[in-house]
């Protein structure tokens, strides 16, 4: 499913990247806030092929995830935002997967980083992470190219919507304590940077909502996550600005 709320410059390309998948029982659900600035018209152009679309207020980007997947009929799960793209394949080959091997509930593979030009500007760092890990900080997990079972999210969802930017990591942690997480090395996704995307925009919120994960699980002032965080809020300022670089660079 996607949740999207005034992306219309990137929702087609999303749409496209997901309708395109030769998954033959692909059931795509689309959870618009009440966008403005015609990605309606975009959502309509394609409604014959979506299991069901709405476009209404919400309270944010969880809130319609936890909407969409209330919809879904399927076995497995996964969120796309309307942002990012779906390389061809990554459908079939993650429920592939994950009805080969019935003791993995999360299955993820590797993501690009690419620009608003569509041009590859990096790599994410997925590599195989765990609970113990995740805790710790080590999540390692792209999002984009995450799928995970539906009985799964029944017994540990929704989302937290309190959470507005870490809700995919106390998702995998709340998985992770159920079933094995599997890294697969095969893009599968690409994950768009953009100035005004809540990657760069809000990034001060990240690490924080980790913690509030961190400590409500029982977690200690003297451990890595937290170590981790205090670094990352060091140097913050100059990866912010080394981002901003690499995307304004032709």
């Amino acid at each position: 499913m996607t949740p999207s709320f005034n992306q219309a410059r990137y929702l087609e390309a999303t749409i496209q990247s997901v309708l395109s998948q030769n998954y033959p029982r692909l059931e795509y659900i689309i959870v618009d806030g009440g966008s403005t600035d015609g990605s309606v018209e975009i959502i309509k152009k394609y409604q014959s092929k979506l299991a069901w679309w709405v476009s209404e207020k919400d309270e944010g980007q969880t809130d319609a995830i936890n909407k969409g997947f209330a919809r879904a009929n399927g076995d497995f799960l996964a969120w796309l935002n309307s942002d990012d793209t779906y390389e061809p394949n990554a459908i079939s080959l993650a429920v592939k997967f994950l009805q080969d091997h019935p003791g993995i509930g999360l299955v993820y593979g590797d993501a690009n980083y690419i620009n608003e030009e569509n041009r590859v500007i990096g790599r994410f760092p997925a590599v195989q992470t765990d609970l113990v890990r995740l805790r710790r900080g080590y999540v390692h997990i792209p999002q984009q190219a995450a799928f995970f079972r539906a009985d799964l999210w029944r017994a540990v969802g929704p989302l937290d919507p309190s959470f507005y930017f870490a809700m995919d990591y106390d998702l995998w942690i709340r998985l992770a304590r159920r079933s094995q997480v599997k890294y697969i090395p095969q893009t599968w996704a690409n994950f768009r940077l953009h100035t005004s995307g809540k990657t760069i925009s809000a990034d001060d919120r990240c690490w924080p909502e980790m913690l509030r994960v961190h400590y409500r699980d029982g977690g200690k002032f003297l451990s890595v996550i937290v170590a981790k965080y205090y670094i990352r809020k060091m140097i913050a300022p100059f990866l912010n600005l080394r981002l901003r670089r690499k995307l304004q660079a032709k």
